[in-house]
């Protein structure tokens, strides 16, 4: 089986998360990094500009490509799709080595300044599960199902970060329970779509919303989506 070669960021990013669970995602590990690395430091701070806060994204980021390698492995097509949801953040949480890391990187990522950081980062993890699964929403679903499961994933996160019980037993519980309450959503949609007198009344707003497209997956735009007229 091939190796994979580590990039001079990948060699950083190793020797940081032995410094992270002491001094946080912080300039102190970002030194740390480099100089345990033997990357030279203008290399590292070309690849890096921020510092250790690129290593944080870029150890999100692998952290969505082991869940991604999980579930390629994994056979959940006996599985219901919420179920599949629920196990595809599962592998995500169970992907991390060291909960201390995660800790720091949610203390990282709740200050304002990289707010923006945070959000593109648990959106990508939400899109990553709903493409592996095999998601073809092409309208304003795209947007939803990523935006609860983007809640839903980040309460299941602070919720682990506390957990005690033994192999994350009540995670996984509290998981559930999440996912059983956006089914109900989806639930009550679908009533309301059924009923003839409030089918009327979202018909404005159905008929609005069924301009909003997924966004093309090479967008030329570089925004989040587009408009279509009628």
């Amino acid at each position: 089986m091939p190796t994979t070669r580590l990039t001079p960021k990948d060699h950083l990013l190793q020797a940081a998360q032995m410094h992270v669970p002491f001094d946080g995602w912080s300039q102190a590990t970002f030194d740390a990094a480099i100089a345990d690395s033997g990357v030279d430091r203008t290399v590292a701070q070309s690849l890096c500009p921020r510092g250790a806060v690129d290593l944080a994204v870029l150890y999100h980021q692998k952290g969505d490509k082991a869940m991604l390698a999980k579930m390629a492995e994994a056979d959940l097509s006996t599985l219901k799709y919420s179920a599949r949801v629920a196990a595809a953040v599962r592998f995500r949480l169970e992907a991390v080595e060291d909960k201390e890391i995660v800790r720091r990187g949610t203390t990282l990522f709740a200050l304002p300044i990289y707010a923006g950081d945070a959000a593109k980062l648990i959106w990508g993890t939400a899109d990553a599960i709903w493409t592996a699964l095999g998601d073809t929403s092409e309208d304003v679903n795209w947007y939803t199902k990523r935006a609860t499961l983007s809640g839903v994933y980040s309460a299941t996160v602070l919720y682990w970060l506390g957990d005690t019980s033994a192999d994350h037993a009540d995670t996984w519980s509290f998981l559930d329970r999440r996912i059983e309450n956006v089914m109900q959503i989806e639930k009550l949609k679908a009533q309301v779509n059924s009923n003839p007198v409030l089918s009327k009344l979202m018909a404005g707003p159905n008929w609005l919303l069924g301009h909003v497209k997924a966004p093309q997956r090479m967008p030329q735009s570089g925004m989040p989506g587009r408009w279509t007229r009628s």
